[in-house]
């Protein structure tokens, strides 16, 4: 007898609200700090900082003893996944493209996740699940042209919109590894501690992060990487997006992953853009408008219909 299809309880869609709002806000405050510090720069920093906080609760998991070591190459891969490789070429890609390509690049997500399911682990899609991928990417174009669809037949691709790409095949990549990793798993202490489970990402994170920071600050001009704006917008900046993205977001997100699976889950992603609109809304003064409830619909919507039995 196959196993039921998972269901999206009240608990699970607040954990899996809360990546959303926060990745959301980390966009903000990236747009924010945008002249104050390099963008790969302000990643690295952000991730050292999410470590320095998570070692009162999981150093033990960097001890010679640990069962990091001899899983090496597995937590290897997810830091430079889920730390390094997604966050990093999102900034490549802001280089080439615009915020919409990037955005709506990005809500194609669920929709890889749906293809590499299929392909490296044999789950099916059902033809609910591409309704429901359907309805959330249809909710994601109507928030970001603004009610206008006509406006995303000019969309022009350049090479940022690759770059995006890559990183949203990233992202599903990330996401199925949390739940089918390779044979054997992952040390169940480790995977058992949430916090010794992403330390053990960010410690490997870190060393491609700062390959990727070194590579910044020898092609972008010394202008540019030799000054940085320090004060408390860039400390709270960094303490926000240490905490909340990075912590409080990862967090959720394992375990809504690991509730509901990460086709499920991805369809969650979609809300990012429409949280994002909310608050650049709120800080420019401006009240949502009818198109922003219309989008929320839409994605909503397709969680609902991709999540039911």
């Amino acid at each position: 007898m196959s196993a039921p299809a998972p269901r999206l309880t009240p608990s699970t869609i607040a954990l899996l609200l809360i990546p959303p709002l926060m990745w959301a806000g980390n966009a903000v405050v990236g747009r924010m700090m945008q002249g104050a510090i390099p963008p790969i720069t302000f990643n690295l920093l952000r991730w050292v900082l999410a470590g320095v906080l998570l070692l009162p609760l999981a150093a033990w998991v960097l001890r010679p003893g640990s069962g990091l070591w001899p899983q090496r190459r597995r937590f290897a891969l997810l830091g430079l996944l889920g730390v390094g490789m997604y966050n990093a070429l999102q900034y490549m890609a802001l280089k080439t493209s615009t915020p919409i390509n990037v955005t709506l690049v990005a809500s194609s997500i669920p929709i890889w996740m749906l293809l590499l399911g299929r392909v490296l682990y044999g789950v099916p899609v059902s033809r609910r699940a591409a309704v429901g991928a359907a309805l959330s990417l249809a909710g994601v174009a109507v928030v970001l042209s603004r009610g206008e669809l006509a406006q995303l037949g000019a969309l022009r691709l350049v090479a940022g919109d690759g770059w995006m790409l890559l990183a949203a095949l990233t992202w599903a990549w990330y996401s199925w590894l949390l739940v089918r990793p390779p044979a054997g798993g992952y040390p169940p202490d480790i995977k058992a501690d949430w916090a010794a489970f992403l330390l053990a990402q960010i410690v490997f994170g870190l060393g491609w992060s700062g390959v990727m920071t070194g590579a910044e600050w020898l092609t972008l001009p010394p202008a540019t990487t030799g000054h940085m704006q320090w004060g408390w917008p860039l400390i709270s900046a960094l303490a926000y997006v240490a905490v909340g993205p990075s912590l409080l977001a990862y967090r959720s997100w394992g375990i809504g992953v690991a509730r509901v699976g990460p086709t499920v889950a991805g369809f969650f992603n979609n809300l990012t853009p429409l949280f994002a609109a909310l608050m650049s809304a709120t800080l420019l003064g401006e009240m949502p408008r009818l198109y922003h409830a219309a989008g929320f619909v839409l994605i909503v919507g397709g969680i609902l219909v991709s999540s039911r039995r």
